[in-house]
């Protein structure tokens, strides 16, 4: 398996960040942390299918949606977008 690097996931959470965002403009940038859901800064089911659906094209990752569901965070996002980078 190749070796992720610190450039990966800085890469990889900006883009989450951005993504975040951009479909929920309703939310101050500060509060979207790493440790919060989704669901907490206010994302119903919809916009969190947006937000993976535009990650997974964004990143070029096949990953089934339901494994997006049991991920307890946005930092828990970010490592699993980043393994799945490098599959």
């Amino acid at each position: 398996m190749p070796q992720r690097s610190d450039t990966d996931r800085t890469a990889v959470t900006a883009l989450v960040h951005e993504t975040v965002a951009a479909i929920l403009p309703q939310v101050p940038a500060e509060q979207i942390t790493g440790d919060k859901h989704l669901k907490e800064l206010g994302a119903d089911s919809v916009d969190r299918v947006e937000i993976i659906m535009a990650l997974i094209d964004a990143l070029g990752v096949r990953e089934p949606m339901v494994r997006f569901s049991t991920v307890p965070d946005i930092d828990a996002l970010i490592d699993f977008l980043v393994e799945v980078k490098h599959r």
